[in-house]
């Protein structure tokens, strides 16, 4: 099952497999269920019309949005290979506890074709292209959507402290187009492709699967809800696998696309917030 969030002139309406649930759904309600009913109680609630008007992101203005860092092989030697304090990546990614920083709060979030930002004060940034879990408030993983979790590598490198100011800012977060209910299963060995496109030309294309995720799923997971509740759920970002070259860094008015199963994702870039103008 598929779920989509509308822009409406009534406000944002929720739909599932194309058609709009009732008004007075609400996604954080939704993932209070456990998470072997919440399949049967979406098939139960009665569709209306067809859905329609612009898609937004597939999350509630107060729901979070967290990350992992360094859960592929791949982002730890670039993160070894851009930062001044070289061994901490390497204990991370071979750590018992994995890397988990807050990204983004659900108001802040942009989804399928809404613009993403590059900081003003920085001059190296990638696209991160991320599985996202969806959590239910009993920290089980009901299913995923795409992730790009903008990052200004620069500043993260000069020191790892610096993470929130690289990580967390206006534009940086970017979720869609929908939620694909799935089983964890199904997560395991998804593909994952993203490509980035200048003046109609790609200038920087990759590819790896979620199998290549050295923790399990479940485990990033657990370790988010250990010590938190999430009483209406969460999206959990769960690190990348492809890292641009060194002398790549996004372009004002680049397209992002991920794709990720079934699932594609597509920004375009802007250097200003979308609260001062884009």
């Amino acid at each position: 099952m598929y779920l989509t969030r509308h822009q409406t002139a009534d406000g944002a309406r929720w739909a599932a497999d194309g058609r709009f649930l009732p008004p007075g759904f609400e996604l954080g309600l939704l993932l209070q269920l456990p998470g072997n009913a919440v399949a049967s109680f979406l098939r139960a609630i009665p569709r209306t019309e067809a859905a329609s008007g612009p898609l937004l992101p597939p999350i509630e203005p107060t729901q979070e949005v967290w990350a992992c860092g360094v859960t592929y092989l791949r982002s730890r030697e670039a993160r070894e290979a851009e930062s001044t304090v070289k061994d901490v990546y390497a204990r991370v990614y071979e750590a018992k506890r994995p890397e988990l920083f807050w990204k983004a709060i659900g108001w802040r979030v942009v989804g399928h074709t809404m613009a993403i930002r590059v900081r003003e004060d920085s001059a190296w940034n990638v696209p991160e292209p991320e599985l996202a879990l969806v959590m239910n408030a009993h920290g089980e993983i009901v299913g995923y959507s795409v992730g790009n979790d903008v990052s200004s590598r620069d500043i993260e490198g000069e020191n790892p402290l610096y993470l929130p100011q690289a990580k967390v800012y206006d534009g940086s977060c970017a979720l869609g187009p929908g939620i694909r209910l799935a089983d964890v299963g199904d997560l395991r060995d998804l593909s994952i492709q993203i490509s980035l496109v200048r003046d109609g030309r790609p200038v920087f294309e990759g590819a790896t699967r979620t199998s290549q995720i050295k923790r399990p799923l479940e485990e990033l997971v657990s370790y988010l809800a250990m010590e938190l509740d999430f009483p209406r759920g969460a999206f959990l970002l769960t690190g990348t696998g492809i890292v641009p070259p060194h002398d790549f860094s996004m372009h004002k008015g680049d397209i992002v696309r991920i794709t990720i199963g079934e699932l594609t994702l597509e920004n375009q870039i802007s250097s200003k917030s979308r609260h001062r103008g884009v």
